[in-house]
């Protein structure tokens, strides 16, 4: 696997789309369903002080895609988006793109990783739930019950830092992490 950035070739930029539509077809995020919303989120993260980077196969086939952009005046970097070819998952390319990620936001000076990881198909033990009045003492007790990715981050050092309540509806939370990249 090699890791490039994405630039704005027409061929790559389809590619990309097509892969995050894909990629978040079965869970129900709002936003990146049809195809005009994928390729404005692809172009959109080319922009000026962003980080976009695929994964290539041996074949140079795109498998994989992560990109972000810069919080806070550059000390922490929220991860926007990372998504893995159906066929390539559990391969270690997402670990790989994290990495990749992690270490473009040190060579531009970030301390932290910030991400938002929707619960919006109840595959976490808060999904569906009603978190108020004390959204964190649930979150305290959160399990993964449908192969939700919160542990695949957590596995990488990820913290679970926060929440918020019905983001994407009724009962459906945005789950928020981060990481210390020092």
């Amino acid at each position: 696997m090699q890791i490039v950035d994405l630039t704005d070739d027409k061929e790559h930029i389809d590619q990309v789309a097509e892969l995050l539509k894909d990629g978040f077809s079965d869970t129900g995020t709002v936003g990146w369903s049809t195809d005009e919303e994928c390729l404005r989120e692809v172009r959109d993260s080319l922009g000026e002080k962003k980080i976009s980077r695929i994964a290539l196969d041996k074949d140079n086939n795109i498998v994989g895609w992560a990109a972000g952009a810069p919080l806070y005046e550059n000390t922490t970097w929220e991860l926007e988006v990372l998504v893995v070819d159906r066929e390539h998952k559990k391969q270690g390319i997402g670990s790989g793109l994290l990495g990749d990620f992690e270490s473009e936001v040190k060579i531009r000076g970030g301390l932290n990783v910030f991400l938002g990881t929707d619960d919006e198909n109840y595959r976490t033990s808060i999904g569906g739930d009603e978190l108020y009045p004390d959204p964190l003492d649930k979150l305290r007790f959160i399990q993964n019950i449908g192969g939700h990715p919160f542990e695949f981050y957590k596995k990488r050092g990820y913290a679970i830092v926060g929440v918020l309540p019905d983001a994407n509806g009724i009962g459906k939370p945005d789950i928020f992490m981060s990481k210390r990249l020092t």
